[in-house]
Parts: structure tokens; sequence; C-alpha cells
């Protein structure tokens, strides 16, 4: 019960945060509201500065999520350098640039060019790291710790992003998160950090499925280490292993097949992804 407590707390600071400061935000946008502005889908302009509100929200949960101090602080280097560096490629992203996907990027590192979106994978996947070194304990021998950092580092940025690739409809990425991290929780795995992932998603869905708001690189890949530093840091070795494997396999599949296009012809997936969208 205080396990789950923990949840509920952190899902209830999270969402004020998070509603907090997308407010403050609303009022003055930093470069301005036209600097956040993008063209969804459908053509239709809508805000980024969803992105910014909820990973304050998913930081503000983890301060209250009570979760112990290594944890708290290795989940919230993983949130805060997925939101920084998402946030540098939506704000300085070059839209005529044709290097797109993971592969993409990684191959123009390979040729010494530098994009934005290689920035990204860089920093938070260094972040990973670093947020791994923290919260792994170390429990047998320095070469296990080692695998064990490896395998955290590996899950969070898979997780930061993977949750990016699924946020190419209005509501799909934080459907995911919230489903996943409230699983999660549910299940006893890192309570508090779920419950910040549930309670900053909770907050911005309303605004997302209206198609005001969209979440961008800054929002879904803090939203996405995040999960990925519940099961890092709370679940036993071979979940962790099944999970990076999933997130991976994932990844690798999105470079050749749509994520939308599966889920459009899928029956269950099609309805949850169409939940409270616009016609």
């Amino acid at each position: 019960m205080r396990r789950r407590a923990r949840g509920v707390a952190a899902g209830l600071a999270a969402s004020v945060v998070a509603n907090r400061v997308r407010a403050a935000l609303a009022e003055e946008a930093p470069g301005g509201h036209a600097l956040w502005q993008r063209t969804n889908h459908r053509g239709d302009r809508v805000s980024l500065l969803e992105g910014p509100a909820v990973a304050a929200g998913v930081l503000g949960g983890l301060v209250a999520s009570g979760e112990p101090v290594r944890t708290g602080v290795a989940a919230a280097i993983a949130t805060g350098t997925g939101a920084t560096f998402g946030i540098i490629d939506d704000l300085t992203e070059d839209a005529e640039a044709r290097t797109k996907g993971l592969r993409g990027h990684l191959g123009a590192l390979a040729r010494g060019e530098v994009t934005t979106g290689g920035l990204k994978v860089l920093g938070i996947g260094a972040g990973a790291l670093v947020a791994a070194a923290v919260g792994t304990r170390r429990t047998t021998t320095r070469a296990a710790w080692l695998g064990d950092v490896a395998i955290n580092g590996a899950l969070v940025a898979a997780s930061a992003n993977l949750v990016n690739l699924l946020d190419l409809r209005p509501g799909r990425a934080l459907k995911a998160s919230m489903l996943v991290a409230g699983g999660a929780g549910l299940a006893g795995v890192s309570p508090g950090i779920a419950g910040a992932v549930t309670g900053a998603a909770s907050a911005a869905i309303g605004e997302d499925l209206a198609e005001h708001d969209m979440l961008g690189d800054g929002g879904a890949n803090a939203l996405g280490a995040a999960v990925g530093a519940a099961f890092a840091f709370g679940a036993p070795r071979g979940v962790r292993v099944a999970a990076l494997a999933v997130a991976a396999g994932l990844t690798l599949v999105s470079e050749r097949v749509s994520f939308s296009a599966v889920i459009d012809r899928t029956p269950g997936l099609r309805e949850l992804d169409a939940l409270g969208r616009r016609a």
C-alpha cells in the first residue's frame, strides 16, 4: 500500500506541475509563441509548449515520488536529458534536411556530419549512461555492475527514442506512455516514476487530442526516458533485458514499417489509437 501511495503522490504532483507550467508558458513563451508553432499531420498549427510542460511535470512528480534518492536522481537525469536534447532538435532542426530516422542520423555521424538529430542521439545516449551509472546498484562484481549499467543505459535511450517514434498522431505517445507506466506501477515496478509519467501525461492528453498542443521531441523523449528509467531501476534483470529487446526491435522495425499503417489495420489498436481524437 505504501508503494502504491508513492505512485499516487507522484502522479498528483506531476499533473499539477505540468498544468501550471503549461499555463505559465501560455502567458509567455521563451522566444515567442511563433518559435514553438508547428504544422501537424492535418495541416493545423499546434504548439510544442506541451513538451516542456510534460517534462517539468515528470520532474516535479519525481520530487514527490518517495523513490530512493539514487533512483530519483537517475530518473531525473534521464528525463532532463531527453527533454533538453529533444527541445534543441525541435527548435533548431533543418526542416528541409532529408536525414530522417535513427539509421539516417547515425549514418550522418559516421560521415562526420552532425545533424541536430545526431546531436540528440549522442546527448540522450550519454545522459542515459550517466543515469544508469547513478541509478544502478552494485550487488555483486564490478563486471556484473558494468553489464547492468550497459543494459539500463540502453533501455533508457531506446525507450526515449521509441516514444518519440509514436508521436505521429494526437494522443498516441501519451496513451502508450500511460499504459506502459500504469502497468509498471501496478506491478510494483518503480511506482513513483511510473506515477510521475502517468500524471504528467494525463495533464496533457486533453489538449493533445484536441490538436492544440503536441509533445514534440522534447516531451516525447522525456516521457520515454522516464518510462525506461522505471524499468531500468525497478525491474529484475530478465524483465529489463526483455524490455530492451522489445524497444530495440520496434525501433529497427520502424525503419522499414510504418507504425501508423500497422495500427490502422489492426482491430483493437486502431480503436484505442483513435479514442478521444477528432474525426
